[in-house]
């Protein structure tokens, strides 16, 4: 039996209370897998059948309503204003094989300014190039040895490995997670790299939406269908989106968006909202992510809406261990990045996020992709471990367990390679 963690606010300190899931064992076992039957992404729901790209625009708008209405909640347009205040510039970075620089967006809207720390790398070329956009779990500095990227103020994930006391970062996680945004082997490849901490856009506790994106808009009277913090974070991947379409150094054509685990699903929501990304990358992303819900594997909608009950709109309980009742399911989810390219990654170890359910819900996926004349997933069957396959849809499960690691970024730069 695993603890499960619920965050809790206590007057001016956040603190994580672990909750024992005395009801809950999770299955890892596949001749337990229920019977299932998955929705027909190409089918409307009054039964016609989706024939051509034409009808697709209509069945996804359908689809994409489902999702926003009963699983991630709905987003508000973008009325505010973005400006760009620049930190530092090196130019000469990486003996002058590159630029690192650091700029703070300001979303301002109703008199409020949220500041949002982006860390840019790129290649010094004169050409513009494609790029990698992926939020990050604890801060800048932890991507950075020098002192002038700063550590972050906002509200951290509390991991004393990471240097975070009392859910503050400290200097002590300075450059650990290098290996996890491997940028000098990013930048060799030719693409540049973009990333923040994801708390800056929405702090990841119940605070009752208060903070980050969702606290510009004050005026929003939230309901069932209200945007949780796994479309937040989506949404603010968005705006930086809207700044990196003014800068000149990227390809505002090319920019792939990348997210592990709970930032996995924020990247496969954005890139079905934003149809701007041109890849989409879900590494590890699990349930409410890649795997698909029906198949009760590992973490379950119970299970995850009872763990992080801010994550959702509040209509995702209505499924709480009740997933065949899902108008839709994840696969769907990748249907709508269609036909943009997508890459799902798995861990053979890590059983939590359903491996098999991942590479199950790319398969299902695929016949959207062959309507527009693409290959999806060129097999049928899941790979070996370490044996990347790779059409219009990708997929991989690696050896070991939950995380963003080097041979993930490999494939992934591949995938880039292959489709720009």
């Amino acid at each position: 039996m695993r603890n499960f963690f619920i965050s809790l606010l206590i007057g001016s300190g956040i603190f994580f209370q672990p909750i024992l899931a005395q009801d809950f064992e999770p299955n890892y076992e596949e001749a337990q897998v229920p019977s299932y039957t998955l929705p027909d992404p190409l089918l409307f729901t009054n039964g016609e059948k989706v024939t051509g790209p034409k009808q697709w625009n209509n069945r996804r708008q359908e689809i994409f309503e489902l999702f926003e209405k009963e699983v991630y909640g709905k987003s508000p347009e973008w009325d505010g204003e973005l400006e760009a205040e620049v930190l530092f510039v090196n130019p000469d970075f990486m003996d002058g094989k590159a630029t690192r620089k650091g700029i703070r967006l300001h979303l301002k809207r109703n008199g409020q300014d949220l500041p949002l720390d982006l860390l840019i790398f790129y290649p010094n070329t004169r050409q513009a190039i494609p790029a990698f956009l992926g939020l990050n779990f604890y801060g800048n500095h932890t991507l950075a040895t020098d002192s002038e990227v700063a550590v972050p103020t906002a509200w951290i994930r509390n991991n004393e490995a990471m240097g975070s006391s009392d859910n503050k970062a400290s200097e002590t996680g300075r450059g650990k997670r290098i290996p996890n945004w491997p940028y000098e082997e990013i930048i060799s490849r030719g693409y540049g790299l973009v990333s923040l901490y994801y708390g800056e856009l929405d702090p990841d506790f119940d605070d009752g939406f208060q903070n980050g994106v969702h606290g510009l808009f004050p005026e929003e009277s939230r309901n069932a269908a209200s945007w949780g913090s796994v479309a937040g974070w989506a949404w603010g991947l968005s705006r930086v989106m809207d700044f990196l379409e003014t800068e000149s150094w990227v390809n505002p054509q090319k920019v792939a968006v990348l997210g592990h685990s709970r930032l996995g699903k924020a990247a496969l929501w954005a890139g079905a909202m934003d149809k701007r990304f041109a890849l989409v990358i879900s590494n590890n992303s699990g349930c409410g992510g890649a795997a698909l819900s029906r198949r009760q594997y590992g973490e379950t909608v119970g299970r995850i809406n009872q763990s992080f009950p801010h994550w959702f709109a509040e209509n995702f309980n209505q499924y709480n261990e009740r997933e065949m009742e899902l108008p839709i399911d994840q696969h769907q989810l990748l249907a709508l990045i269609a036909p943009r390219p997508v890459y799902v990654a798995s861990g053979v170890e890590d059983r939590w996020a359903d491996p098999k359910g991942e590479f199950l819900s790319c398969v299902a996926a695929s016949p959207v992709y062959r309507l527009f004349g693409l290959e999806g997933m060129p097999v049928a069957t899941q790979p070996a471990v370490n044996h990347p396959e790779m059409g219009h849809i990708g997929y991989h499960v690696r050896s070991g367990g939950h995380g963003l690691l080097e041979y993930d970024w490999m494939q992934y730069l591949d995938f880039a390679d292959l489709h720009f």
